[in-house]
């Protein structure tokens, strides 16, 4: 495949959204031509599945529930959007993806890693990004920022400190386990230091990793 796939990862409040923002910009003042996902949605079956997973009425939803909802999400956004994307050539950018499953469901929710890996492969097809981006912070900042934001809590965000903390060291474990692939960043960094670190990355990796993109104009 020709394109660049980039996911972004983290905690509750993380801040993934801005770095998004702060990502499309730049790829935009590049010309280059991307597509901008997140996981679970991208899709009309994956938003009514993300429509489930964060219903917050939903309290039952078991997780392996959770598992099989995402990987299913997971499975048709490949499909649909992002193998195509890589395909023609473009920057795939993606909100969370395989390695929130290992973290929520599996770390943080007690499934098996090597069940978790199972299933996540099925769903992926084996296309897996080639940098991550794991913004860390800790829970009580993440907690503020949902406060703050003044909106009610998802299922997810509504589930206890216990499981939030576990779900900040899984996604530490990860990065030092793939640190070939994963970058983890310090969430707490001014949002324009932090992108600046991102981009910098970027950078480094487009030089490394030449790719056949389509420019705009």
């Amino acid at each position: 495949m020709n394109g660049l796939f980039i996911t972004l990862e983290g905690p509750e409040g993380a801040g993934k959204t801005t770095q998004i923002r702060y990502l499309e910009h730049y790829l935009q003042d590049k010309n280059i031509s991307y597509i901008s996902l997140r996981d679970p949605g991208g899709t009309r079956i994956g938003q009514q599945v993300r429509e489930l997973l964060l219903h917050p009425d939903l309290t039952e939803m078991g997780t392996i529930t959770e598992l099989l909802l995402y990987s299913a999400s997971r499975a048709q956004l490949v499909t649909e959007k992002i193998r195509p994307a890589l395909e023609s050539g473009k920057v795939v950018i993606c909100d969370r993806y395989i390695d929130s499953t290992m973290v929520y469901q599996g770390f943080a929710g007690s499934i098996p890693a090597n069940i978790v890996e199972s299933i996540n492969q099925v769903a992926i097809q084996y296309i897996l990004p080639i940098r991550t981006y794991v913004l860390d912070l800790p829970w009580e900042i993440g907690e503020q920022r949902i406060q703050e934001r003044g909106s009610a809590k998802d299922r997810i965000e509504q589930k206890s400190r216990e499981y939030h903390q576990r779900v900040r060291e899984g996604y530490q474990q990860l990065a030092e386990s793939q640190q070939d692939r994963i970058r983890l960043l310090d969430g707490t960094l001014p949002k324009a230091d932090l992108f600046s670190v991102i981009r910098s990355d970027l950078e480094h990796l487009i030089r490394k990793h030449p790719f056949n993109g389509e420019m705009d104009g």
